[in-house]
């Protein structure tokens, strides 16, 4: 056990440098486009290598860790930074302060909190994987998940390794019917990306199952003990905190609970979940079967719009093999997860809601046929280094 946690964590790790690696490369050559919006850099003056990890929404990030919350723009109307949830900048806050309280110092924190998240959540992974899976093939849903297309989003200052850490933890831990831990990590992921309530009725089922069958401690045939459900349900209840926290808090500065997701729409085109989730993915399609090359052509935003959408199309086409492969819990986290932003008719953001989706890198491991395996391999690291590439270089890849 500890020489596989070992083994896959240098691989993780080795990931994470070959891919900083490459996106310097990448800058050298093909620097930024000079009328790409301005970006933040990390210690102030321009750096090829060190401004590759602190694209986009980055800048929010470091902005809470060094100043708080400032809820008194989302009260105003305009954007705020109340739309990102505490647990990572709190991170980058007291990490970086043990090296000093500069910019560019919070911003190295933020880093190393999201590599050692990764390295972590890849070995949380592999051991969640092998609980169905053998031992190479649950290493195989830790390499597709490592090279998946947006997978760059896990070694830059984003949340998704921190969030998928938790979450995986809280999976294992209720699929273990280790209950408080579940609990609690269900609880930290909550407060990491307001998204993960979301998995509260995938652990919900989970634990119901896990119920319904007798602990490995017990005879054949032994249900459950009282004190086993009281456990589950307190673990339950416990996953809810973090995202309730988070609003409670919010309540507390502003009056309204959820100004956290009115703050949301108020990016880019406009995050507005609740409407029909097949509006968007089916304009897309047609698009792209009818006319592709106009398509792909008429807007700046249409390369990127086809990256996210056919993604998240792909997903939404396996989240039935998912659930009827490894059951009701982990299809109903990929399904939940994937409604709602296809629900807000928005692409923006699909690449790296995707790739925090566990259950389907594990379903990808299960499929049979060494040239299916490499083709998944090839294909993953080719649109990964295309996605990087893109990231690296502050194209508008959020």
């Amino acid at each position: 056990m500890f020489s596989d946690s070992l083994r896959i964590a240098a691989s993780a790790l080795v990931v994470r440098v070959v891919s900083a690696i490459l996106a310097l490369f990448v800058v050298l050559a093909f620097p930024p486009p000079a009328d790409a919006p301005a970006q933040a850099t990390m210690w102030g003056n321009p750096s090829p290598f060190w401004d590759t990890f602190v694209r986009h929404d980055s800048g929010w990030y470091v902005d809470i860790a060094r100043r708080g919350y400032n809820v008194s723009d989302a009260v105003a109307g305009g954007r705020s930074n109340i739309a990102f949830a505490p647990v990572y900048p709190l991170l980058m806050r007291y990490v970086g302060r043990l090296f000093g309280r500069s910019q560019g110092l919070t911003y190295l924190a933020g880093i190393l909190v999201a590599w050692m998240s990764f390295v972590a959540a890849m070995v949380a992974l592999y051991f969640l994987a092998a609980l169905d899976l053998p031992r190479r093939r649950a290493e195989r849903a830790v390499l597709l998940a490592a090279i998946f297309p947006f997978a760059f989003f896990f070694g830059a200052v984003y949340t998704e390794s921190t969030f998928l850490l938790f979450t995986v933890l809280a999976f294992y831990a209720f699929r273990t019917r280790r209950w408080a831990a579940g609990g609690v990590c269900a609880a930290i992921a909550g407060a990491t990306r307001v998204t993960g309530i979301l998995m509260w009725p995938a652990l919900a089922w989970i634990a119901w199952r896990s119920l319904q069958q007798p602990s490995d401690a017990a005879p054949a045939g032994t249900p459950a003990s009282s004190r086993d459900r009281l456990a589950a349900a307190a673990a339950l209840v416990v996953a809810t905190l973090g995202f309730a926290a988070y609003c409670v808090w919010v309540y507390a500065q502003t009056g309204n609970p959820l100004l956290w997701a009115t703050a949301l729409t108020r990016w880019g085109t406009g995050y507005r979940p609740g409407g029909a989730p097949w509006s968007a993915p089916l304009a897309l399609a047609v698009a792209l079967a009818t006319h592709p090359y106009v398509f792909l052509t008429s807007s700046p935003m249409a390369i990127y719009d086809t990256l996210y959408g056919v993604t998240a199309l792909l997903f939404v086409a396996a989240t039935p093999f998912v659930w009827w492969r490894f059951g009701a819990g982990y299809g109903l986290f990929m399904a939940l997860n994937l409604y709602v932003p296809l629900s807000s008719g928005a692409f923006e953001g699909l690449g790296r809601y995707c790739s925090v989706l566990f259950p389907c890198f594990i379903w990808l491991a299960t499929l049979r046929g060494r040239w299916l395996a490499t083709a998944l391999v090839v294909v993953f690291a080719m649109f990964y280094t295309l996605g990087l590439a893109m990231f690296a270089t502050a194209r508008p890849l959020f």
